[in-house]
């Protein structure tokens, strides 16, 4: 997949273009692309991601800006999975902030990537004051040699968002996150030292260093499958929480047991895949009941990472 960032961001051939942050690459971004792929296939044309980095929101409205659901890695890692042959990077500024929805057409779309087709979800805005929609770019297209296909953003009578998928997210509702989603939720980020707690009781932790605009589940213990460096995924017993057993005031940490690894992961960049929510984060009478209930969740992780498939479900590289 070729991208495009400032210094290199005209197109030499004709493309069909479809535009959005596409955070989280969930059900309606992949429609969007799905009708993207078909479009370009047929029409013989470049297919073309053009996306922002950072979110618009961070510029427009920094106090009410989302956290992200996916890095620009892990998106631009998705995009190519699905098959998208170039993206257009887009350093979303003060500057392009204030750009009319006419100029974006002419300078992005016309001059920079020569499109002969977009494809946007039905409720697509974009330019100053979101003055652009999909009637606007009709009418554009028109008159500049371009066609637009609207594609849905709703499913099984709920609408596909971004939105949707934060919220279910941080209600520990898993499975409606990732049904939204179309595969498991799934965080990368690098191993670093914690204090060996989970060592101390047996059950040995990777902790896991994210983004810090990276949106987490809600505070809980979640079954999960983990890619290491070389490419292996692993069954998960994931935590997110404040580990109340030993802490009054702890912050929020990221920690997995793997069942069955021995190797050392430190400094190194994992994938965490959340496949189901086990339970809430609690405080027990001691730590032999802590290590009882840490050993059933491992059984029961190890159990439902058994009907895990990443190939099918998992688009991250």
């Amino acid at each position: 997949m070729r991208i495009l960032h400032e210094q290199t961001r005209v197109s030499s051939e004709p493309s069909a273009v479809a535009i959005g942050v596409f955070d989280g690459l969930h059900l309606g971004h992949q429609k969007v692309l799905e009708r993207l792929i078909r479009v370009s296939t047929r029409h013989r044309v470049r297919s073309t991601v053009v996306t922002f980095d950072p979110h618009p929101a961070l510029i427009l409205a920094p106090e009410r800006a989302p956290l992200q659901i996916a890095t620009l890695a892990q998106r631009l890692q998705g995009l190519e999975r699905l098959g998208v042959e170039q993206v257009r990077i887009l350093d979303f500024d003060e500057q392009l902030a204030r750009e009319g929805a006419a100029s974006f057409v002419e300078r992005v779309l016309i001059e920079e990537l020569r499109v002969r087709h977009i494809v946007v979800g039905e409720d697509f805005h974009f330019g100053h004051n979101r003055e652009g929609d999909v009637d606007f770019l009709a009418r554009e297209g028109v008159l500049r040699g371009f066609d637009v296909q609207p594609a849905p953003i709703f499913g099984d009578g709920h609408r596909w968002s971004s939105t949707s998928v934060r919220q279910f997210l941080q209600a520990s509702h898993l499975e409606k996150a990732n049904e939204t989603l179309g595969r498991p939720f799934t965080l990368h980020g690098m191993v670093v030292h914690g204090d060996a707690r989970g060592r101390e009781l047996g059950f040995p932790t990777a902790n896991l260093k994210v983004h810090a605009r990276q949106i987490l589940p809600g505070i809980g213990i979640y079954a999960g499958a983990v890619r290491t460096v070389d490419a292996t995924w692993w069954p998960g017993a994931i935590s997110v929480g404040t580990r109340p057993q030993f802490y009054d005031d702890g912050s929020i940490l990221v920690e997995v047991h793997i069942p069955g690894f021995s190797g050392d992961l430190y400094d190194q960049e994992i994938d965490i895949a959340f496949l189901s929510h086990l339970r809430g984060e609690e405080t027990f009478t001691g730590v032999k009941e802590l290590v009882a209930q840490i050993d059933r969740d491992v059984e029961q992780s190890s159990a439902i990472f058994e009907k895990f498939t990443p190939e099918r479900y998992v688009l991250i590289r």
